[in-house]
């Protein structure tokens, strides 16, 4: 029996010696005070000092130190840790504490004092156990070369690594953030179908289910794009959706195939109204989080203040590669794929090798934050062409330290040209491109009906919280990241009994 499983085993008997004295497992307990809450209120008081306040607090048991007829424990609950003191002459259930192990979960009520030493404690007249827990926490958590043990057990990383839970409490002040930043300038918040019967919006492999009772094939969504247009045909003209995607695609540091998109669609705007918002969104979250603009992420130290900078595509080209695409004819040009190993997707064309030129050249030395604009035609079949320059779209995409942050159009709403461009990807599709747009006749007879000019702006929120909290990898600010199984069968305590 390995040292684990001999541990278990004690908290199991311990747990039976409960169940003969008492519900080990009860219904609720309640609570009147978090930990902040009174070190907030108490901070400052002399050692030694009766407060004059009985409180109810409960938590995790953290540290147990048992000194015969004492007992001091930690617990903690989600605001923070406060200490509990055990005494034999004023608890007749005393000698239980000797069932209780850390991990476990405990309420307790009592006087709230400060100790010789200053520690605000609540010395408790009567605890229940709220929770035994048999699995025991690891001792040295923190540090395991393991790291993806840490996000496979998300449950167990919250409890003992430092920092984790702040993350996410950061991350929840920036979505917040976010909505108040849209609701203040009038969008309203929509839901779009996460079940579609036909996928689009982006260039992206979709995940495929079925669904029995219609008999059909439905698709997990890409993008919330072509449903929000939808909107704007009906006469919505500032709307938002800001919920889960779903893209069949690889897992690294910046990726993740389910992730938490922000998609916002604004009539009458186009995509400098869409740079403007993207910047100001930027600034909410960050001072939302961290009460300023600047941040630190992978030892750099950066400003996400308003305005940021505006760079074409091929000035990227030219400013980081060193390279004029207009300088070069098409044989010129297309001799650098095979020059730099350039991966084009789609057609050979010109906007096909100066995005490759972009994305394997020019992304990756970007600091930033600015706004990438005026891409080639070819990179999406969904925005305006540029106004004075027919090569070229109205879109942008933000960058920060080599990587995406929004991609933004100016609107395509001719739908005419929006079919032909769509029969193309479609065309693209059944000659083998999986991630290209397939044909949307129902979005199409929409746009029919007439839709506004608009801007449009999806942002990645994951990425967001990557750089606003400091974390370099993606894994660190998604509570349950997508994992492999298991490679060993894992059973857990009860199904062992």
């Amino acid at each position: 029996m390995s040292k684990e499983e001999e541990l278990i085993a004690e908290r199991l008997r311990k747990r039976e010696e409960l169940l003969k004295i008492t519900n080990p497992y009860p219904y609720g307990y309640k609570q009147t005070h978090h930990a902040k809450e009174l070190h907030d209120r108490f901070a400052g008081a002399k050692p030694e000092t009766e407060l004059g306040e009985r409180v109810r607090v409960a938590g995790r048991i953290l540290a147990l130190r048992r000194m015969g007829k004492m007992c001091f424990s930690q617990i903690a609950d989600e605001s923070g840790k406060i200490q509990i003191w055990f005494k034999a002459d004023l608890l007749k259930d005393y000698d239980n504490l000797a069932l209780l192990d850390i991990g476990d979960f405990v309420g307790a009520e009592g006087a709230l004092i400060t100790t010789r030493t200053g520690e605000l404690t609540v010395l408790v007249s009567s605890y229940e156990v709220l929770s035994k827990s048999l699995r025991p926490l690891p001792d040295k958590w923190h540090g395991l070369k393991d790291t993806e043990l840490r996000y496979r057990q998300r449950y167990v990383d919250l409890v003992v690594s430092p920092g984790v839970r702040e993350v996410f409490l950061k991350r929840a002040r920036i979505v917040k953030a976010v909505r108040d930043c849209l609701e203040k300038h009038g969008f309203i918040e929509v839901e779009t179908p996460i079940l579609q019967p036909q996928y689009g919006g982006a260039n992206a492999r979709p995940f495929v289910t079925e669904h029995h009772e219609l008999k059909m094939r439905m698709f997990l969504k890409v993008s919330p794009e072509l449903y929000l247009k939808r909107l704007l045909v009906g006469g919505f003209e500032k709307v938002y959706d800001m919920n889960k995607n779903f893209r069949n695609e690889s897992i690294d540091t910046t990726h993740n195939p389910e992730f938490t998109m922000m998609e916002c669609y604004q009539a009458y705007a186009d995509y400098t109204d869409m740079m403007r918002l993207t910047e100001e969104l930027y600034e909410s979250a960050a001072k939302a989080a961290n009460g300023t603009t600047k941040i630190t992420w992978d030892g750099k130290s950066l400003d996400l203040k308003a305005p940021w900078e505006r760079l074409t595509m091929k000035d990227a080209i030219k400013r980081f590669a060193d390279i004029d695409v207009d300088a070069l004819d098409d044989k010129a040009l297309f001799t650098l794929r095979t020059t730099y190993n350039l991966e084009v997707k789609g057609d050979l064309t010109r906007g096909a090798v100066i995005f490759a030129l972009f994305d394997e050249l020019a992304a990756p030395k970007i600091v930033g934050p600015v706004h990438i604009t005026d891409h080639p035609k070819e990179t999406t079949p969904l925005c305006k062409i540029h106004r004075k320059d027919p090569m070229l779209i109205e879109r942008f995409e933000s960058f920060l330290c080599g990587m995406e942050l929004c991609n933004a159009y100016s609107e395509l709403n001719d739908p005419v040209v929006q079919r032909q461009l769509l029969e193309e990807q479609a065309r693209q599709l059944r000659g083998g491109d999986v991630e290209a747009h397939p044909m949307d006749e129902d979005f199409i007879r929409a746009l029919e009906h007439g839709m506004p000019p608009a801007g449009g702006l999806g942002i990645g929120i994951d990425r967001m919280v990557m750089f606003i909290t400091g974390q370099v990898s993606i894994r660190d600010v998604i509570l349950f990241p997508t994992m492999k199984p298991e490679t060993n069968e894992v059973k857990s305590t009860a199904q062992k009994q």
